[in-house]
């Protein structure tokens, strides 16, 4: 009797109104192919050089294995809570709760990892404006945005992801049709900025690996329909549908115009050196003017990628508190659904508050913690599916991933693989996976300590039964 007193009320449940597009739209808004290429992909040219090719690919090699896996996991649980329902489910509590943890600090890392690149971005058209300060603001409008209904996000984003499409059209456009370098020559004898900066040097495979670890990063957003699960109409037999549109449109929108750039620039130096490479492509090759509009139109894609990544950690946290993860009356703030808005709109505040404080952290730093925090994440669905196909739990899953268990076999080997690169150099790789070791520590620290000695931890999945008249879908 006691212990049903203590025990926080049941939440109120999410408002089902997005359809296959609407999700696509907050997916894509979450990988943002212009975002990725104007603030994270600099980081894999200044890693590795032309070597970034390669490292795009294994990174892709990666996605496309985890996008099948995604499909099949979020069909039999779309949840808000994402990637550590499905290995509570299948792997236990504790593995669970490892993937909650490193999830806490992937989901805020994301924002600030954009906004800190925006000052670089909008260099030309504002020169001078402190970095911290604008991802400070940028984040912070952003959340009161996400704060909105979940509808009107999905239509602003869709209206957004139009500017972006156009400024990779006009960076492959100028970088394919300036061409000075072949591709097979690139790929053959990959280089790389040498520590001087002033002359090139094969590209080493540690760093490749580094590069690739951002790739991860750079292309990773595409299971974040799994957040919008809980908000989609018939979840189970449609969110497979927005999993491998958005990560068929990511790999083509963002590999393009990284070829395109890498083919088209004037000089190689300069570009790996550079903040903002493409910007510098279609400075070189269409004047001031016009790279200062793509710089505007990158800024809005950025702050449109923040608003949809706060979306969805906003929906991750309220799972997370559904759960009772961290304990009253954090679970009932967190839980919290706008009278209005439909929307989490506590946890959203605090997503974006986090987001805010890791704006004071380097952009360096923001990327080596995710990128290798992502690979953690993709193999842990990985086992799941293996573990879950084993237990026969996936058996009525409505989506099936083929040609099992390629999948899952051939996503932890080529994350093995970046694993070992990634610890090879001592600089920034081993660092970033010394720290994301540090997240599954705590982690599972924090389970055996806390939730352990509640009793048992039984993560919640909500009705996943005919939709009943819900708001019509977008």
């Amino acid at each position: 009797m006691l212990d049903h007193q203590l025990q926080p009320p049941e939440p109120t449940a999410l408002v089902r109104s997005l359809g296959v597009v609407g999700v696509l739209f907050l997916t894509l808004s979450l990988t943002s192919p212009v975002s990725s290429l104007f603030v994270i992909v600099p980081g894999m040219l200044r890693a590795a050089g032309t070597g970034a090719i390669w490292a795009m690919l294994l990174a892709g090699m990666v996605c496309v294995a985890t996008a099948y896996i995604y499909a099949e996991l979020s069909s039999k649980w779309p949840v808000a809570g994402g990637e550590y329902v499905m290995v509570a489910h299948t792997l236990g509590p504790l593995p669970g709760f490892v993937m909650l943890g490193v999830n806490v600090f992937n989901n805020i890392l994301f924002p600030p990892a954009l906004a800190l690149g925006l000052a670089a971005i909008l260099g030309m058209v504002l020169p001078g404006i402190p970095a911290v300060p604008l991802a400070v603001a940028v984040i912070a409008g952003a959340m009161l945005v996400a704060v909105l209904q979940i509808r009107v996000n999905a239509w602003v984003t869709g209206v957004f992801l139009l500017v972006e499409v156009l400024a990779v059209v006009a960076v492959v456009w100028l970088g394919f049709g300036n061409a000075v370098r072949p591709l097979a020559d690139m790929l053959a004898n990959p280089v790389m900025l040498a520590a001087n900066g002033a002359t090139l040097e094969p590209a080493s495979a540690a760093s490749m690996g580094l590069a690739a670890s951002i790739g991860i990063f750079a292309l990773n957003g595409y299971g974040a329909a799994v957040y919008f699960g809980e908000e989609m109409h018939e979840a189970p037999r449609k969110i497979a549908h927005a999993i491998f549109w958005a990560v068929a449109l990511t790999l083509l929108l963002e590999i393009l115009p990284m070829l395109a750039l890498l083919a088209g620039t004037p000089d190689l130096k300069a570009a790996f050196a550079s903040d903002d490479p493409f910007g510098l492509l279609v400075k070189m090759r269409a004047g001031d003017t016009t790279a200062a509009w793509v710089s505007i139109g990158v800024a809005t894609a950025v702050v449109n990628a923040i608003i949809a990544c706060i979306l969805a950690c906003a929906r991750f946290f309220y799972g997370t508190a559904r759960d009772r993860c961290w304990g009253r009356p954090m679970d009932i703030w967190l839980t919290a659904i706008h009278p209005r808005f439909a929307s989490p709109w506590i946890s959203t505040l605090i997503a974006g508050g986090a987001g805010i404080a890791c704006c004071f952290l380097s952009l360096e730093l923001l990327l080596v913690l995710s990128g290798t925090g992502l690979v953690v994440i993709y193999a842990g669905i990985a086992l799941a599916m293996i573990e879950g196909r084993r237990k026969g739990m996936l058996a009525d899953a409505p989506f099936k991933s083929p040609l099992y268990p390629l999948m899952p076999v051939v996503t932890l080997m080529a994350l093995g693989y970046i694993i070992w690169l990634n610890w090879l150099d001592v600089e920034e790789g081993r660092p970033g996976l010394l720290m994301t070791g540090a997240q599954i520590g705590l982690s599972v620290i924090y389970y055996l300590l806390v939730l352990r000695r509640r009793g048992a931890w039984d993560v919640h999945v909500p009705d996943l039964g005919p939709d009943l008249g819900e708001v019509k879908p977008v």
